[in-house]
């Protein structure tokens, strides 16, 4: 009876270890076998075939016929008429006055019109126009050359021209033009102007213009050297991009030899007006 019994708890032993051990063996993961791996990193990847040099039919695919105006420089022809001022003067010698620089051509090559004068007591007191063709040379300069013709005052005069006018950094609007006129006279005038958005339709206009001459001119009441300089400031409000008043202050001085002049003929050498117009174009 005693050796049933033992038999009966040597058997359950063997039961439980053998579950026991097949609980181990089901939690134990599996060898992970790292061979594949090996393999694959010793493996030397293929090179990338390169890319094959472009050719006439892929310039055709990226450039097709028929989209010639959409090129950086097109050939279209534009133009633009642009009066700058078209102001009364009050204060002092009062008068009119206009400013007007006129283009027409394409990206590259243009043909300038300016027309400047100043008229006062019914009667036109100084006027002239220039024709000249322009050539783009940089980004934002264009190199100039033509004909000035003077009507005011004195005798109608004309003048080779040549020149130079852009955009300079920061934004300041530069023309500078040399002109050699009969029996060797020279003159240089220089324009420098700037526009300050104060909003988006409010805009203030600093200007300034200086001349030289090379040799006097008595009955025009110009001595030589530095004979005048002229400044301003407009304020302007755009009702429309093409339509903008104005008002404003100039200051002008005459200097050296066309002061000496102006003096013995009575006049002022300086002085100062309020001015009020309108800056318009098409």
């Amino acid at each position: 009876m005693r050796t049933l019994s033992g038999l009966f708890v040597t058997a359950g032993f063997l039961v439980v270890a053998s579950a026991a051990g097949a609980a181990q063996g089901a939690a134990k993961p599996p060898v992970e076998d790292h061979s594949a791996h090996m393999a694959q990193a010793g493996k030397k990847e293929e090179p990338k075939a390169p890319i094959p040099p472009v050719t006439d039919a892929d310039r055709q695919a990226a450039f097709p016929s028929g989209l010639e105006g959409h090129a950086v420089h097109d050939r279209a022809v534009n133009f633009m008429v642009l009066f700058d001022q078209a102001e009364w003067r009050g204060a002092g010698n009062g008068g009119a006055s206009w400013d007007n620089r006129s283009w027409f051509g394409g990206d590259v090559n243009r043909l300038w019109i300016r027309t400047e004068g100043e008229a006062g007591n019914g009667r036109v007191e100084t006027a002239f126009a220039t024709a000249l063709m322009g050539r783009s040379v940089a980004r934002w300069w264009d190199v100039v050359a033509g004909v000035r013709q003077d009507f005011r005052p004195g005798a109608a005069q004309t003048w080779a021209a040549i020149g130079i006018q852009g955009l300079a950094p920061y934004w300041f609007e530069v023309e500078a033009t040399g002109y050699v006129g009969a029996g060797g006279r020279t003159h240089l005038r220089l324009e420098v102007e700037y526009e300050l958005l104060l909003t988006n339709r409010l805009i203030l206009q600093p200007l300034i213009e200086a001349e030289v001459y090379g040799k006097p001119d008595r009955a025009r009441g110009i001595g030589a050297g530095l004979t005048s300089v002229e400044t301003g400031l407009r304020l302007r409000y755009e009702l429309r991009r093409e339509l903008a008043p104005y008002a404003g202050v100039t200051w002008g001085r005459k200097f050296f030899g066309t002061a000496d002049l102006a003096r013995a003929e009575g006049k002022d050498v300086s002085g100062s007006q309020v001015v009020f117009g309108l800056r318009t174009w098409f």
